[in-house]
């Protein structure tokens, strides 16, 4: 199974599931070119936010049309214009922002987006295309909020194999390598549970979670492993059905000959589909020297851990990158509700 196998089967899987997806940044044509395919894909309804004569050119230069699966709202004198000012300053006043205050904000198209998402007008926010990845996360922090069984919001990368690898692999979970620069022991089993969903979701395999360390089985001695290894006590103890081991080296993770000799005990050694990091350093490293050196195609970060979904685009994504994280939004919604 090759990369375009695996993204075929992203999409399939969002088709199965469609959603309604607002895109905060409609007047960019890679957003709008991206609708447009989604729609044809059957990903669900797609909502572009910005001036409709604009959007509506830019979709008619792409070869498409406005119809009843892709529409625009354009934020100012919208209908629902009030009602998201009044509940965005009901949510914000005990930050000490006026009412008049709230109008303004609320006219961020990234707001308004995570507003129609948290007032159940949409089911899930994809933005950063245009926008920085800071404030893209702070509004869907500051809007739609974590969930309520996750310690903290977390990212994670879909790390798609090159085809044909000699793992026989196909797609891994790797996280956090975004935003959590340094989590303690309870957020590494936080942002490990959250990595489970998350491969249930994009891959639909079951999830076998690595917490990485430099120390495989005590091999080595130091408060960093101490951590890793605490974070694994803590896994298994408040989700025992989930599949899980640390701490373990990269490389007892990932193949069996080595686990073998490493850790011969464990259940998830050598075969594990979800690697979790100790740290945002090992974590962002790891994730591009996978994919500049070892020829992976990452697919994020995805942001996991909050309310309802919401992710963040590179400002340098392609048309077909923007695509892929439609897909995944409207699958972490179908996971959200459970019906994957």
């Amino acid at each position: 199974m090759g990369i375009m196998n695996i993204l075929e089967g992203l999409q399939s899987r969002a088709a199965a599931h469609p959603a309604h997806i607002v895109l905060s940044e409609g007047q960019d044509i890679r957003i709008a070119t991206a609708a447009i395919k989604a729609v044809a894909a059957g990903f669900g309804r797609l909502t572009l936010l910005g001036h409709k004569t604009k959007i509506a050119k830019l979709i008619d230069d792409a070869g498409g049309a406005l119809s009843e699966n892709l529409q625009t709202i354009n934020p100012v004198n919208h209908p629902l214009e009030n009602e998201v000012i009044t509940a965005f300053f009901e949510l914000r006043k005990h930050k000490g922002i006026t009412l008049d205050q709230a109008k303004t904000l609320t006219h961020d198209p990234l707001i308004f987006a995570a507003m129609l998402v948290r007032l159940g007008y949409a089911d899930g926010t994809l933005g950063g295309a245009v926008s920085t990845t800071s404030d893209t996360v702070r509004a869907a922090l500051q809007v739609i909020g974590k969930a309520p069984e996750a310690k903290l919001v977390s990212s994670c990368f879909l790390m798609i194999l090159p085809d044909n690898h000699q793992s026989g692999r196909h797609a891994m979970i790797f996280s956090d390598c975004g935003l959590v620069i340094d989590p303690s022991a309870p957020e590494i089993a936080s942002i490990a549970a959250q990595s489970a969903l998350s491969c249930k979701a994009l891959i639909a395999e079951t999830p076998k979670i690595a917490l990485l360390s430099f120390s495989t089985k005590g091999s080595a001695t130091h408060h960093n492993v101490d951590k890793v290894s605490k974070a694994a006590e803590i896994l298994l103890d408040q989700y025992p059905n989930l599949s899980s081991d640390g701490e373990l080296q990269f490389d007892a993770a990932f193949s069996p000959d080595i686990s073998a000799s490493k850790a011969k005990d464990s259940n998830v050694a050598g075969h594990a589909n979800v690697m979790i990091f100790p740290n945002l350093d090992a974590g962002n490293i790891g994730y591009k020297i996978a994919q500049r050196v070892g020829g992976c195609k990452a697919i994020g970060p995805i942001i996991q851990g909050l309310a309802q979904p919401a992710n963040d685009l590179s400002r340098g994504c392609t048309t077909d990158d923007v695509l892929n994280m439609i897909a995944v939004t409207v699958l972490q919604f179908a996971a959200q509700k459970g019906t994957i």
